[in-house]
């Protein structure tokens, strides 16, 4: 999903619908990116594409039972990312989870933190 701004795509969005190990036939969402141009950060644009998915996932199982499955939403987060870690936990309720040690391959520190959000 993208946001705009006077027609200019300024920030973005993009999940998947990924199993969860451990538990047959259920599901999460997983946040692949978010991303806000810096000129256009602070204006609330990423936590309206955060809400945006959470509506939908909520709408979707309401509505025809579609996402039934879906019990959480997760996302990884670099270690040194304090203000990543601020907006999903204060804004939407996600809780820090485990260490993940060398994470990323190309980025300084290679650790990251899981993110999640349970929905039911």
């Amino acid at each position: 999903k993208f946001a705009y701004w006077n027609g200019f795509a300024v920030g973005a969005i993009c999940t998947r619908v990924e199993a969860i190990p451990d538990c047959p036939g259920r599901h999460r969402i997983y946040i692949m990116t978010l991303g806000v141009l810096a000129a256009y950060r602070n204006h609330g644009i990423g936590s309206k594409l955060v809400s945006s998915v959470l509506d939908h996932i909520t709408s979707a199982q309401k509505e025809d039972g579609q996402l039934y499955t879906v019990d959480e939403i997760m996302l990884h987060v670099q270690t040194s990312n304090e203000d990543a870690m601020k907006f999903y936990g204060e804004k939407f309720g996600f809780e820090r989870g485990e260490l993940v040690e060398n994470y990323y391959k190309r980025i300084d520190p290679p650790h990251c933190y899981i993110l999640r959000k349970k929905l039911r």
